[in-house]
């Protein structure tokens, strides 16, 4: 009986914030953002498949951004430089305004991760297709390339790869725009738990359950 008062209590003094998209898509994104990261060449299959899940999350991030609901909205979340630089020094000064949806630091690092994500998959998608012939640019990409890479193949990571210019500088794009958007990761985590601390709430709960308190 009492636990269930509990409950109801809690539920009268928290309101709903996240809906199913941007909790599934949070969820889904840091799986899949992991799982290409760790496996990289070892496992072309299973780095490509997650490669296309982190795709198909950011793309319909972006349009659930647009069409979405209140606080998913980018109208809802983005702020100036000058906003986003003042929150953070805030932030680190433990007086930061508290706020339901993004704050303008939380909603700069979405935007960040989102245009590091669409290059890190789109160099990704291209490198395929360049290197293996394979994937949706394949098509386009793989046939002009392979011309190009004749020349020589060499083993890499125990398996054959196309060398040519073009496979290189994508590889060398595509490693380090990955190694900026784990690095974009890891600020996130940090803010997150920074800002749970400052304001005394679970910000991971929140994307689980959707709820924060009013």
């Amino acid at each position: 009986m009492n636990e269930t008062k509990k409950q109801s209590a809690d539920h009268e003094v928290s309101i709903t914030v996240w809906d199913p998209v941007v909790r599934w898509g949070h969820w889904i994104l840091v799986t899949a953002f992991v799982v290409a990261y760790v496996t990289e060449d070892e496992l072309l299959t299973i780095h490509s498949w997650a490669g296309y899940f982190v795709t198909l999350v950011v793309v319909v991030r972006i349009i659930w951004g647009i069409v979405g609901t209140r606080h998913a909205r980018f109208t809802d979340f983005v702020s100036p430089p000058a906003q986003v630089l003042s929150y953070l020094k805030d932030l680190l000064a433990f007086r930061a305004e508290r706020h339901i949806g993004h704050s303008p630091a939380g909603g700069a690092m979405i935007v960040a991760l989102l245009l590091v994500l669409a290059v890190t998959t789109g160099t990704g998608t291209a490198l395929l297709a360049v290197e293996e012939n394979a994937g949706p640019l394949a098509p386009w990409l793989g046939t002009a390339s392979s011309q190009d890479a004749r020349a020589g193949e060499d083993k890499d990571d125990g398996h054959k790869r196309k060398s040519g210019l073009a496979g290189d500088v994508l590889e060398e794009v595509h490693e380090l725009i990955a190694h900026l958007a784990m690095l974009l990761v890891i600020l996130h985590v940090a803010g997150v738990i920074w800002t749970s601390l400052v304001h005394r709430e679970n910000l991971v709960r929140s994307m689980l359950t959707g709820r924060k308190r009013r």
